[in-house]
């Protein structure tokens, strides 16, 4: 049974906290950005591209932001994704001008808004089927000029995509023959590289998902379509997969912010994880348990909390304070060692999955050094269709 709250007391150690200022004045619940960590992740991942002759395209479903996506441009990206449309529209709105739309357009709505973007910019889009590429085409003739394409790969995630090998050869070859279409190259999201248990069976996924693409490419070559183009990644897979022969780009999305799920991977830890949700506690109703005034209206309920990271996020610096879950607007945990904190005490959690978390803010502030040097509009927020 748990003990009433009866405050701090004397016996209760209070370690050194391993965490960044944050402005005394920000209001909670907040999503806050270390900026020096964003432009070290940043550079970081160009540098992975660079050095290995690969294009970076980030995909920005991670942060939803044209100026963070100015920052991976400035920085050497050579184009960015996006997972919808409306992504695609707000990015082209702000001025960029090299978008892959990572998602099958279907119906006559969302290809008349392809359209409107073609005449803007440059933008490529992946197929899975025949009846994803016919309606691509039918866009491509009315301009006059063929839409390029690049099909996906099912490469483990068993998602979009059909298997390597033969079965994406013959879409490729029957692809190729619609008027309207450029088949530019093939994609691939190693998404199930998420469930890998360990550092090598995540070396193992990246290394295959590339060389499926690689050896495919070669396949469609020898049926009479050339590939040119050979898109892979995903934040965890990126270090190893840049580095595949054949691959020509890469497109993680995470690593700007980094998370739980990242950590839980060996790929990041928390001096890498510049995202992170400024909460309040507000209640400490028992000796063990607190609550924080931000809910699944802030995280989302997404994400994974498997270990070495059980609970619905990590406590920045705070190891025994564990949460527990999550309703609508509140968030309760429970402390497991001598740490406890008091009402009214902010912490800094660390979301599970921190591109669905940051879908929940209107805008991230952005801190150097403890103060608010900027704001970053979150505008491609619930730009779903």
């Amino acid at each position: 049974m748990e003990a009433t709250h009866g405050g701090p007391t004397a016996s209760r150690r209070r370690p050194v906290r391993a965490v960044r200022p944050i402005p005394p004045d920000l209001d909670t619940p907040s999503l806050v950005i270390d900026l020096e960590v964003l432009e070290r992740n940043v550079a970081d991942l160009q540098r992975v591209a660079d050095e290995a002759g690969v294009r970076l395209r980030p995909h920005t479903k991670t942060h939803k932001c044209p100026d963070i996506a100015r920052m991976q441009l400035d920085a050497g990206a050579s184009g960015i994704t996006v997972a919808k449309l409306g992504e695609a529209e707000v990015m082209v709105e702000a001025g960029i001008d090299d978008i892959l739309v990572a998602y099958p357009i279907v119906g006559q709505a969302k290809l008349a808004r392809l359209r409107a973007l073609l005449e803007r910019a440059t933008v490529r889009t992946t197929t899975d089927s025949v009846e994803v590429s016919e309606g691509l085409a039918r866009v491509g003739r009315d301009l006059g000029r063929p839409v390029p394409v690049l099909v996906e790969v099912d490469t483990g995630l068993h998602r979009v995509g059909r298997a390597p090998g033969r079965p994406t050869v013959e879409l490729v070859t029957e692809i190729a023959r619609i008027s309207g279409i450029d088949v530019v190259g093939l994609l691939t999201h190693a998404g199930h590289a998420y469930r890998a248990s360990g550092v090598e069976e995540l070396r193992s996924i990246a290394e295959r998902e590339g060389r499926d693409l690689v050896e495919t490419a070669e396949r469609c070559a020898a049926a009479g379509v050339p590939i040119r183009e050979i898109s892979v990644g995903s934040t965890p897979t990126a270090r190893v997969v840049a580095g595949v022969a054949g691959v020509t780009e890469i497109r993680p999305g995470t690593y700007v912010f980094n998370d739980v799920q990242q950590m839980r991977l060996g790929v990041a830890d928390e001096g890498s994880c510049a995202a992170r949700v400024l909460v309040t506690v507000v209640a400490h109703p028992t000796d063990e348990r607190f609550v924080l005034d931000a809910g699944t209206k802030a995280f989302t309920s997404d994400g994974s909390d498997g270990p070495p990271f059980a609970g619905r996020g990590v406590v920045a610096g705070r190891p025994e304070l564990r949460l527990d879950f999550m309703n609508e607007e509140h968030t309760v945990g429970h402390r497991t060692g001598p740490d406890d904190v008091s009402i009214g005490e902010r912490l800094e959690v660390i979301p599970l999955h921190v591109c669905s978390t940051v879908n929940m803010f209107d805008e991230a502030v952005g801190v150097r050094g403890g103060a608010l040097v900027r704001t970053f509009a979150i505008a491609g927020r619930g730009r779903m269709r």
